[in-house]
């Protein structure tokens, strides 16, 4: 039986020694430790999916927390049942979950359904936030790159066919689809300004 640890941080600000020192504590080497630095809001990670298929039957993957392993419910139940029909175990240390025990089976669905209820009302406090601040008024984003002063005489021109449309972008300093979103603007009486 040889265990296998995966550990996942967001990005690469975040430090993932302490993930790592537990596993070590551990005894697992550094070989069979599968980092990542990504997102854990699916399961497309290139170091998930290679420890997926590095484990054989009786082997074990331990992670620092069911978080680190899925962000919901459906990616976490459906990887573990990955593991237990290739007859992996999976446990989780800060939960204390072993999936071999009913318990641990049970455990690690409530956890994980916290987990994803935690991530839901992220999301839904975000947009709150988004909505409330577009009713007041804030723009949202980045800002708006503003029309360039000669943008009038630059379009006039281009109309004309006096200079190539490479021209009037170049002359402007607008990528092709500002140049066409501050001309629409000026069309509908708005200096984009």
């Amino acid at each position: 039986m040889k265990e296998f640890a995966y550990i996942r941080v967001s990005s690469k600000d975040q430090n993932e020694r302490r993930q790592v020192i537990a596993m070590k504590s551990r005894g697992i080497p550094a070989e069979r430790i599968f980092l990542e630095k990504l997102s854990g809001k699916n399961t497309r990670r290139p170091r998930l999916q290679a420890l997926m298929q590095k484990v054989r039957r009786g082997d074990v993957v331990v992670v620092e927390s069911v978080s680190r392993f899925a962000r919901n419910t459906r990616d976490l139940l459906e990887l573990v049942a990955r593991l237990a029909k290739k007859g992996v175990e999976f446990i989780s240390l800060k939960e204390d979950i072993d999936t071999t025990t009913p318990t641990g089976h049970f455990m690690l669905t409530v956890f994980a359904a916290v987990a994803e209820l935690e991530r839901e009302h992220i999301l839904e406090r975000q947009a709150e936030g988004i909505a409330t601040a577009k009713a007041q008024g804030k723009h949202l984003g980045r800002p708006a790159k503003r029309c360039p002063e000669n943008f009038a005489a630059v379009v006039k021109n281009w109309e004309r066919g006096g200079i190539n449309f490479n021209e009037a972008l170049k002359q402007t300093g607008l990528k092709e689809s500002t140049f066409y979103n501050r001309l629409r603007e000026m069309r509908n009486g708005k200096d984009g300004r």
